[in-house]
């Protein structure tokens, strides 16, 4: 791992982090050798506990080996000392449920920077651990930052952390499945909004590709098109 490169903080969490999963559970990494090494990158990834943003920063983020920022929702950075943790390994706040123009400049920035930003384009965590529909802002910003976009899995995390638990479970493995990177446009001969939407299917078809079918959720039916068009 590249983490030389990396500032205090986001090394120091990382570490912190991989020894208390050490202690807990067992991760398996898969596809590593996809995670670019330079230029810009949009990750995204799905959402299905919180313990898939402590995933990323253990395991991925030294990976990169340089700064990584994330879209996280604004509610959080007020939280006492964890807030300050997310905002010292680069998440930046959105306004959940409204447009927020200033944190998408702030995002699409950081990919004409030639940086990394990392979004859950859920928004939320899934409750059951499968895929839920999304709306389309991580497309828009793909489209228009016209980066590579590099797709994550978290699998099984929805075991070890199930939403609305206060404590995780020790020992329910779990997978982080990393992807091949791909571009995205909207599609033509279709108006604006059937255009956005098929885009963003096909934007959440590379994630639901990673998932076993129980996490799939509402994008199964995109992959198994995939399969039949190959």
């Amino acid at each position: 791992m590249a983490a030389r490169h990396l500032p205090f903080w986001p090394r120091f969490s990382g570490a912190v982090l991989r020894a208390i999963i050490a202690c807990l559970t067992r991760v398996r990494l898969e596809g590593l050798q996809n995670v670019p090494v330079d230029g810009p990158v949009l990750v995204v990834c799905n959402h299905a506990s919180n313990a898939d943003g402590g995933l990323l920063i253990a395991y991925i983020v030294p990976r990169f080996g340089r700064p990584m920022r994330w879209l996280g929702k604004e509610e959080a950075l007020r939280w006492p000392f964890f807030g300050w943790g997310l905002r010292q390994n680069g998440v930046f706040g959105v306004r959940r449920g409204a447009g927020d123009l200033e944190a998408f400049k702030l995002a699409k920035s950081v990919l004409d920077e030639g940086g990394v930003l990392t979004i859950f384009p859920e928004g939320t965590r899934s409750p059951d651990g499968a895929l839920r529909e999304v709306k389309e802002g991580a497309t828009v910003l793909a489209v228009r930052s016209a980066a590579p976009i590099l797709p994550i899995a978290i699998v099984g995390s929805q075991r070890f952390w199930p939403k609305g638990k206060l404590f995780f479970r020790p020992g329910r493995r779990m997978t982080v499945r990393v992807g091949e990177t791909f571009m995205l446009s909207m599609p033509k001969g279709a108006d604006r909004h059937q255009s956005l939407h098929l885009a963003t299917v096909e934007l959440m078809r590379h994630i639901a590709e990673l998932l076993p079918p129980e996490q799939q959720g509402v994008y199964a039916e995109a992959v198994a098109a995939a399969d039949r068009d190959r």
